[in-house]
């Protein structure tokens, strides 16, 4: 059964993703790109406040990440225009696969970064403190932290994959893959 805001998809003319799509799809992406920057510089700012902005900007932006995420699959389930895969057979089902993983690992990112707020304790720009689920337990604490920066690091590779392959539909195979995502489309 198709979806009722699903449009086909014909040969050389691509059908495109509706606005918000577009627009969930790109604010995602700059925010995983930006969170990780973040991430991977927190330790190089001095202890004290200024890590503990840097960090609690990392830990909001998360937030709205995770937000974000929610909303985008509202959308996608519920209003969100349905395109088929551009591609047939095989490397139509890797590209619906690759977009899951995308998805699985972005919410995974983010339920370990909740966890890691919680079970680190966190303070949150000086204003209030979560504090730690256990103190004492520096193993948990580590083991959450290198979780969460072994799934970032891994949604980090597999997005740059798919950017690849995006790259690649347009400006080798030139098949209109990467313009049904484009901004200012559809």
């Amino acid at each position: 059964m198709s979806h009722p805001t699903s449009r086909p998809s014909t040969p050389g003319t691509p059908a495109h993703y509706d606005r918000r799509t577009i627009i969930f799809h790109w604010l995602s992406a700059l925010l995983v790109l930006g969170l990780w920057v973040v991430g991977q510089t927190i330790d190089n700012f001095a202890k004290g406040d200024p890590r503990v902005m840097v960090r609690s900007l990392h830990i909001s932006l998360g937030g709205v990440l995770a937000m974000l995420l929610v909303l985008r699959l509202r959308w996608r389930r519920n209003g969100g225009t349905q395109l088929p895969a551009a591609n047939p057979g095989l490397q139509g089902r890797l590209a619906i696969g690759v977009h899951h993983l995308l998805y699985l690992l972005l919410a995974a990112v983010l339920a370990v970064g909740i966890a890691c707020v919680w079970i680190r304790g966190d303070n949150l720009f000086n204003l209030f403190t979560v504090p730690a689920y256990d103190p004492a337990n520096k193993s948990l604490r580590h083991d959450a932290v290198e979780l969460h920066e072994l799934l970032a690091n891994t949604l980090l590779v597999v997005a740059a994959l798919h950017a690849a392959a995006a790259l690649a539909h347009h400006f080798l195979l030139k098949d209109g893959v990467l313009r049904r995502m484009w901004p200012g489309r559809g």
